[in-house]
């Protein structure tokens, strides 16, 4: 969600809601300026502290304000998180990749999924690209080789949801009972860093791997010309976190076509038909809806635009994103270091490795393996719907 309001400040200049996002994204950080706040480090996942670290970077890349001199910049907490994940990175077991759990009595520990790897991945070559420090290309390019390797990358560049740690056969775990769900934010979230890969090497292999994910997400998660989540939309199964994951997927389409603009001719148009159809979606007035009748967002937009009943932040984050990222040809690529980034680093941030591997950890259970899910979404963001319609309407 902070994410989505950073760049929303980005693409339209408005600065209503900077102080709150702002607030946030510091309280958020921490004492520890590592996203791993007291009240809630004892249940985070890999993917939930990567969301947080994705945010910031957006801040950096976007020249989002900076925090006040004694708060930590938004590139030194990403550059946190970032030394966090190396901790973690687990050799022994599978040959590498993160685990979706960071400690080991929570449920799903045994499980490495995409979205974890993912955050990683996109972080990785973010910061490269940002700071122009060679490590962090390196490990971008291990995430993303691990992945192939493990088969959650597959030749097609279907990227599926993740991978179980096997215990019971003796020495190191292996990898076993793939989960083979696609979901549009693990092919969105490998897609963005893949292209930032690509606009920092301009290599035929990274380019060859952004078209590759380009090619399959948009044939795999749109229908219709409009984007959809084929895993749980047709049968309205989505859980409170998947009707989050269009929204994430289409910010980093939008992102993609801004690092590889060759990308933008496939991409953009199904981004516009979609945000057609969320808008018309975005009409109804739900009793359990607390913003402005009438504008409530529906979650399916492939039905010729009629509000389907289901309200939620999440849902009314997804239409301002469909809406919103339309903006994406009248603002910049994303600045670095050598180009006018101004946010404060610290290689060296994020102290000493966290106790993440502590004794017998818990296995997963079937509910656990269902789309890896992440984040709990804490921004209710009352004036989404409105913020889109008064952007549909400037656009028109």
């Amino acid at each position: 969600m902070f994410g989505t309001m950073i760049d929303y400040w980005y693409m339209t200049g408005d600065t209503s809601y900077n102080a709150a996002t702002s607030q946030a994204m510091i309280h958020q950080a921490s004492p520890t300026r590592d996203f791993m706040p007291i009240n809630q480090t004892r249940t985070e996942g890999n993917d939930d502290q990567g969301f947080w670290a994705m945010a910031s970077m957006s801040a950096a890349e976007n020249k989002y304000p900076d925090p006040p001199p004694d708060k930590p910049g938004w590139l030194e907490l990403t550059q946190a998180v970032f030394n966090h994940y190396v901790s973690r990175w687990d050799k022994d077991n599978c040959n590498g990749g993160l685990r979706w759990q960071i400690f080991t009595f929570n449920a799903g520990y045994n499980y490495k999924n995409s979205i974890s790897n993912g955050c990683f991945f996109n972080i990785a070559a973010r910061l490269a690209r940002y700071t122009g420090n060679s490590t962090y290309a390196d490990w971008a390019t291990a995430i993303f080789e691990w992945e192939q390797k493990a088969g959650l990358i597959t030749k097609e560049f279907a990227v599926l949801d993740g991978i179980h740690v096997d215990h019971h056969h003796g020495g190191g775990g292996t990898c076993v009972n793939r989960t083979d769900t696609q979901w549009s934010y693990n092919a969105g979230i490998f897609l963005q860093g893949a292209a930032v890969m690509y606009n920092l090497t301009r290599g035929e292999v990274w380019k060859a791997r952004t078209d590759g994910l380009v090619r399959h997400s948009l044939k795999e998660f749109v229908k219709d010309g409009v984007i959809f989540e084929p895993a749980c939309e047709p049968v309205r199964g989505c859980d409170y976190n998947g009707l989050s994951f269009k929204g994430y997927y289409i910010r980093w389409l939008a992102a993609t076509t801004k690092m590889a603009p060759h990308t933008y001719e496939a991409i953009y148009p199904v981004m516009r038909k979609t945000a057609e159809a969320a808008a018309l979606a975005c009409s109804g007035s739900d009793a359990s809806f607390r913003g402005v009748p009438g504008t409530a967002c529906g979650f399916s937009w492939t039905d010729g635009g009629k509000f389907d009943g289901l309200v939620g932040v999440g849902q009314q984050m997804c239409a301002l994103d469909a809406v919103m990222y339309t903006l994406v040809d009248g603002v910049g690529a994303a600045v670095t270091h050598d180009t006018g980034g101004t946010s404060r680093g610290n290689p060296a941030a994020g102290g000493e490795s966290d106790d993440s591997h502590l004794p017998l950890p818990k296995p997963i259970t079937a509910g656990d393996r269902a789309g890896a899910a992440i984040i709990t979404i804490i921004f209710v963001g009352i004036g989404v719907g409105g913020s889109a319609f008064m952007l549909w309407d400037e656009e028109l």
